[in-house]
Parts: structure tokens; sequence; C-alpha cells
């Protein structure tokens, strides 16, 4: 999840490219998704797959939070091949494969190699294998949904990593300034409408609320993304607790995994290993969106 290509002089953290991205079609028992409760990128894959209904169609097994140099790990050994780290399913990919293993997995059954590593990917082909729910990827408005993904991505989902793990105070201001900067922006388009998209939820929304569920959980202290917390923001708090409290996904969520995973495998940022306490925040409060 914070894979990263060498710093460059700067200082700025650089995310390492995904390696596998296919958009496929999803057969079912073709495919098993691999993934973390802990990681923002892997939870937007557990979500679609819930709304979509493909929770049989494709199999899911959940890794331990908790990762060091190896990587991510299983809880028990991968029932079917007996893996004891996600690196194995990487190396009978392409054996000579040396960079870092990230989250989520579309493994292809089938052909017995990964598919894609690439959330976007993932989620793209999950909602258009969908059994139930809406279409979250609409034609019609996937010029909007990608011109904001692109925006959210750069300056949000990967600006809260560019934050947290910047090796110079040129490289965290200018990342903290941009990812404050784009907060307000959110806040203010979605005081006038309900979602990021228009009047629809879609792959836009589950994007951006994987980083508001960690924000003050994690991201505000261990990131140091401290300029504002998400309950401060008078429209992006109740959006957020609308999408928690959507059907089927806050049983998606695992804040002790979440915690464990941010504040316990980065010694870097979290040298002694303590747990802070959870801040007060009342998903469960009326969201009072419903007339927008």
């Amino acid at each position: 999840m914070t894979s990263t290509q060498p710093a460059p002089p700067s200082g700025a953290f650089v995310r390492q490219l995904s390696r596998w991205r296919e958009r496929v079609e999803i057969e079912p028992g073709r495919y098993h998704l691999y993934v973390s409760l802990a990681c923002p990128w892997a939870h937007r894959t557990i979500i679609v797959r819930r709304l979509a209904g493909l929770e049989e169609a494709v199999p899911m097994t959940v890794l331990d939070p908790l990762r060091d140099d190896r990587g991510w790990r299983f809880v028990e050994p991968d029932a079917e091949h007996g893996w004891r780290l996600l690196a194995e399913a990487y190396l009978a990919t392409d054996p000579a494969y040396d960079g870092r293993v990230s989250v989520p997995v579309l493994w292809d059954r089938q052909e017995e190699r990964i598919a894609c590593n690439e959330s976007e990917d993932v989620i793209v082909s999950l909602n258009a294998a969908r059994r139930t729910g809406p279409d979250l990827y609409p034609a019609e408005l996937r010029d909007e949904i990608d011109a904001v993904n692109d925006v959210v991505y750069v300056n949000v989902n990967d600006g809260v990593y560019k934050c947290g793990f910047a090796r110079s105070q040129e490289a965290y201001d200018g990342a903290v300034a941009r990812l404050f900067a784009t907060l307000d922006d959110l806040d203010r388009r979605l005081a006038g409408q309900r979602y990021l998209a228009g009047d629809r939820v879609t792959l836009a929304d589950w994007r951006l609320f994987t980083t508001l569920l960690r924000f003050d959980a994690v991201y505000h202290t261990h990131f140091k993304a401290t300029v504002h917390r998400l309950v401060e923001y008078g429209s992006l708090w109740p959006y957020a607790r609308e999408l928690y409290q959507w059907p089927g996904v806050r049983e998606t969520v695992d804040f002790d995994h979440i915690r464990r995973h941010y504040y316990l495998t980065h010694p870097e940022l979290n040298p002694r290993g303590l747990l802070p306490a959870m801040p007060a925040m009342d998903w469960d409060a009326p969201h009072g969106r419903d007339e927008r």
C-alpha cells in the first residue's frame, strides 16, 4: 500500500506504478480477490464487489493488517496454493518481479496469474459484471467521473501519502497545501450537489470515500494532514456519513485493521508503535443529505 520508487532529490513521495492493468470480463469462479481491510485502495474493491452482488461470483481473501518488509501476509496459508505471503502470487506471475507487493490483487484462477493489481481497473471490471445495484460508471458520466478522479487521486487519495512520507519540508508543505485546497474545493462542490458527478452515486464517490473514512482515524495524526479534521467540513463530513450508511458498506469497515496497520507497520513514522486514541466521531449520526 505504501509502495514507492526511489525518492527524488525534492524528497517527494512517489508511488510505484501498478504492474498489471487488465480490465477483465468477470466470470463466476474464475477470479479471486486478495485484499486488506486496512488499505483504502483494496477497500474500494470490497465495496464495489458487495454493491455489485458479486460476493459469491468472486471469492475474496482478507490478509493480515500487519505487514513487514516481506509485504502482505496471509492469516492462514492460502487454501488453493498454500501461500503464506502475497509476494508468492507476484512471483508465480513473474519470477523476476522485484517491486513492492501491493493490494488489491485480482488473481486469474484459470491462467494461474495476476490479472490486475490496480484498484481503478478492478472496480471498473466488477461494476461491469454487477448483478445488483446501480451502474457506478455510466457512459454518460464517464468523462465527469474520470476528471474528478484525476484530481482526487493525485491530491487526496495519494495526497495523504505525499504528506506522510515526504522527506523534506518543501515536499510536505506542497503536498499538504494541495491536499487541503482540494478538500476545500470538494466541500464547496458537495454543498451544491449530492454526489461528485451529480445526483447519483458513482465510482468517483467510493474512490474518495475510502480516504475520507481513514482521515481523522489515521491520516490527520499519522500522516500530518493537520490543517483540518474531516468532522470540521460542513459538506464532506455529512457526505462521508451518508456513504458509510449506504446499505452493505459499514460491514466492509474495520477500524481495528485500519489503525493497527498504519500505526504498527510504519516504524519510521511511529517508532514506539503506540496506538493513539480513536478520535470522537459518530458515523451513524443522521447525514441530512436526502433533500439535495
